[in-house]
């Protein structure tokens, strides 16, 4: 009989949802490709459109709008270039703007020479500093192309949350384009891409509870596109060369259908958040708990333990059954200093470790992660006591 574990790790990859799944497995047995004219091909074709609105309906925008790709690092790669094209035209972005916490998908600046990249820092809360970013943005020369501007909507080490509404705002007059990575906020936040959001958003299929390896560019209108990435046989209205990855398109629609209709359930989520954090505070007083004087998603929870390395407790808290990360998954599973909380002033020598969860997370769960935490607060009063 397998173990009970507490998978507390939302942020590196929400469990596959049985909605998902379901989708997954019924395209998998339509062979056809969805570029084919015969009845097999419009089979296929009428699935990822199908899923194509889904998507569209997550954000709020058309689903014209949306273009797939392997997910959101290829995404953030297609729109952080310096060649655009409007109709026939060409158009240049001079220089991208991204902010010291982002995601590295954004901070290594996508086809940007790094000569071309201006980074913002961030406040204690790792919000970022609005006044730096428009007078940049006033500085900006535009007579040699415009200012791209990208930035998540909410980090995926500490959860805060962006004021994307203002920043939007200093971009616009700036003259400047926004993407914006909402990777870890869809689904867990309102996205209206009608009220002006943003310009393009990037979004990932296995952050909301779909597969892994497909994702999507969002765009606000079809006006001006960024040169593809990949060019090919002119899928994706010619944005994303390559056949469609069928049944992970059509997971990815299914998740972003159950994650629109989900999003009452984040009310319940910042509860069992809370009560996480609560445990923390009475288990460990002298813990930080990060980004908590600014909004923060309902899910996520990021904090250090004095004296106490990161990773030595990512491996406690695994050994007692409980999965949850040091920072970011996303560097081929390496663990070390958070560049987040550098960013926010921290220095680069604090580790933490990040609690991240779901409808789906449970008393079980919560129990689990209190009794691996009692454990390694009393080795480590152990230890204190002994030196």
């Amino acid at each position: 009989m397998a173990a009970i574990r507490a998978y507390l790790d939302y942020n590196a990859s929400a469990p596959l949802l049985a909605a998902a799944r379901e989708a997954m497995v019924a395209a998998l047995d339509v062979a056809a490709n969805p570029s084919s004219v015969h009845a097999e091909g419009r089979a296929a074709r009428r699935l990822v459109e199908t899923a194509r609105r889904g998507v569209a309906a997550l954000v709020n925008t058309k689903p014209e709008h949306v273009v797939f790709t392997s997910g959101a690092t290829e995404a953030a790669s297609t729109l952080l270039t310096s060649d655009w094209q409007m109709g026939r035209g060409a158009v240049r972005m001079s220089r991208l703007y991204v902010s010291e916490a982002d995601h590295p998908c954004l901070l290594n600046g996508g086809r940007f020479p790094t000569t071309q990249v201006t980074r913002i820092g961030v406040d204690a809360n790792g919000i970022a500093d609005l006044v730096a970013l428009a007078a940049a943005l006033a500085a900006h020369d535009k007579a040699d192309g415009l200012p791209l501007v990208a930035i998540h909507a909410a980090n995926n080490e500490t959860g805060v949350i962006q004021p994307i509404d203002r920043i939007a705002e200093i971009v616009k007059a700036a003259g400047g384009i926004l993407v914006v990575d909402p990777v870890q906020a869809a689904g867990r936040v309102s996205i209206d891409m009608s009220a002006g959001y943003a310009d393009y958003l990037i979004l990932s299929s296995h952050k909301i509870g779909g597969p892994k390896g497909v994702g999507a560019i969002v765009a606000a209108s079809d006006l001006m596109m960024p040169k593809p990435l990949i060019n090919g046989g002119g899928q994706e209205k010619g944005h994303r060369g390559g056949t469609e990855n069928l049944a992970a398109i059509a997971g990815f629609g299914a998740a972003a259908r159950e994650a629109l209709t989900g999003l009452p359930a984040m009310d319940a989520v910042r509860q069992r958040r809370d009560e996480i954090e609560a445990i923390v505070k009475t288990l460990v007083p002298q813990a930080e708990i990060f980004g908590t004087g600014a909004p923060r998603l309902a899910n996520t929870t990021f904090f250090a333990i004095a004296g106490v390395k990161a990773e030595t407790a990512q491996i406690a808290f695994d050994l007692a059954g409980v999965a949850l990360s040091a920072g970011s998954a996303c560097s081929s599973g390496k663990v070390g200093p958070s560049h987040v909380l550098k960013a926010m002033g921290y220095g680069d020598s604090l580790g933490a470790l990040r609690v991240s969860i779901g409808a789906a997370t449970g008393a079980q769960e919560v129990e689990l992660f209190r009794a691996a935490l009692a454990g390694i607060a009393a080795r480590q009063a152990a230890r204190e006591k002994a030196a």
